[in-house]
Formats: C-alpha cells, sequence, structure tokens
C-alpha cells in the first residue's frame, strides 16, 4: 500500500505529545548537488534530519555546516566523529545530550559509527540514532545487535533509529531490528517504498524504526511532497530519502516549556 497524501505537520498535541517529522538520507559526502540536496531537506520539512556518509575528511564540520544552514536545521551530533552517520536538527528540539560512537574496526572494512542523542519536543523526550551498517552481512548483523543495545542503554522510553541498512526486508539484519522495533513503512505507509538507486529505484536498504510505544503517522520517500522535485531527488545524491511522522507520547517526567 502507498498514498499520496501528505504527512501531518509537526505540532504539540494538548496531551504533550508530539508530532515530529524525520527524514533519514545517505547524502554521500555531499560529492552531488549540495543545493539540490537543501532543497530536499527544506521540502521535507523535518525535525530530525538522521545522515549517513557525511562528510568525514577536510573541513568536514564546514560542510555538514553549511548543508545545516542551508536546509533550516543546526548540527545535533556526528559527521566525522561518528565515521559518517550524522544527525541534524531544527530549533524545535531541546537537546539533553548527544554521544558519537565507533563501532568495533574490521581490518581491511571500513569503520563504522552511531551519532546519537536524546532530544526533547513539548513533553516528548526520544532517543536518536543514525546509523549506516557494513556491506559485509555478518559484520552488518553484529552491528544490528550494538544498536539495538545502545537504544535499550540511552535511558529513554522512546527512540528513533534510521539509516542505510545496506540491506533489504527479509534479510537476516534487517528482521533482526524489524522484530525489535517497529519497522515505520512497513507500519504506516505513505508515498514511495524503495530507496536504492536513485534512477532505477527496486530495492529497500534505508529505513527509519522506532520503539513500540511511538505511533507511526506515516513513512517512506516523499516522491509527492511539495516542493520535492523529481529533479532534486537524481540530482542530490544516489539514494533516495525517507520521511516519517511520528506522534511520540508525553514523557510525565518531563515539563513542556
Amino acid at each position: 500500500m502507498e498514498t499520496s497524501e501528505q504527512l501531518p505537520n509537526s505540532r504539540t498535541e494538548p496531551d504533550g505529545s508530539a508530532v515530529v517529522r524525520v527524514l533519514s538520507y545517505n547524502i554521500r559526502s555531499m560529492r552531488d548537488d549540495t543545493s539540490a540536496l537543501a532543497r530536499v531537506i527544506t521540502a521535507c520539512a523535518p525535525d530530525l534530519v538522521l545522515v549517513q556518509e557525511a562528510p568525514r575528511f577536510f573541513r568536514w564540520r564546514k560542510k555538514l555546516a553549511r548543508l545545516a544552514a542551508a536546509s533550516g536545521q543546526v548540527i545535533l551530533s556526528g559527521g566525522g566523529t561518528a565515521a559518517g552517520p550524522a544527525i541534524l536538527c531544527s530549533l524545535r528540539a531541546t537537546v539533553e545530550r548527544t554521544e558519537d560512537v565507533l563501532l568495533p574496526l574490521t581490518p581491511g572494512h571500513h569503520r563504522r559509527g552511531f551519532a546519537t542523542a536524546v532530544v526533547r519536543f513539548g513533553g516528548a523526550r526520544v532517543g536518536v540514532l543514525s546509523c549506516h551498517l557494513s556491506l559485509q552481512k555478518d559484520e552488518r548483523y553484529d552491528q544490528s545487535g550494538m544498536l539495538l543495545d545502545r537504544l535499550a542503554g540511552m535511558g529513554v522510553e522512546h527512540a528513533i533509529a534510521g539509516g542505510d541498512l545496506n540491506e533489504r526486508p527479509g534479510g537476516r539484519t534487517f528482521t533482526r531490528l524489524a522484530e525489535g522495533l517497529q519497522d515505520c513503512w512497513a507500519t504506516t505507509p505513505w508515498g514511495g517504498e524503495h530507496t536504492w538507486t536513485r534512477t532505477t529505484p527496486h530495492r529497500r536498504i534505508d529505513a527509519i524504526f522506532a520503539t513500540k510505544g511511538i505511533e507511526v503517522l506515516g513513512c517512506g520517500v516523499p516522491l509527492d511532497r511539495p516542493g520535492v522535485t523529481e529533479a532534486d531527488l537524481l540530482a542530490a545524491t544516489d539514494h533516495l530519502p525517507v520521511l516519517a511522522a511520528l506522534r511520540i507520547p508525553a514523557d510525565r517526567t518531563v515539563s513542556a516549556p
């Protein structure tokens, strides 16, 4: 099932819960059309952007900051210090803490990591993790266990994880994550399904997951989002993005500002 209806806008509910828009996007180290990339992110109006393949080397902070500014975001965590994953956020988010995590290095493979944070939106408190898992299936499976352990250790009731899994649904790693968390597209599909490749999308290897207490209002590739053009999606990077709208329950220990 896919629908072209628009996702709900960000808002805080009377009961203190928050509707949050989350975008997951592999940006290929900003080697493509960064203006198109910024336009796609801006049009999606996210509260959180889970980035994979952020710039990692020469002047990487400056490059990522330029993208954040151009798309109405600020850098929350990650980048070179997390070996590629990063998190951007809107000014709507109140940041509680951040942590960049480097995963064990397998000789001959790329270093991998997680960008993580705990943030609040009004009375809702949520853990956030951006990841880019290994191309090697056994290492990838091990990293999925580390991801679940990391979320469980963040000290939050509700959490969101997203990224480039390098694996399709039905694979061992994808299945492990979907058993422990909600696969947001499978829960409430919206927009398009496949994220790879940008020119002939036929695989869903990028995904957003949420813990069971979060309500998934819709999730998918924003093909029909106002302001997201096919030309920009093709020019921005080699993946298509995933956009989700999630309702996060209020944390009764948090007082809304």
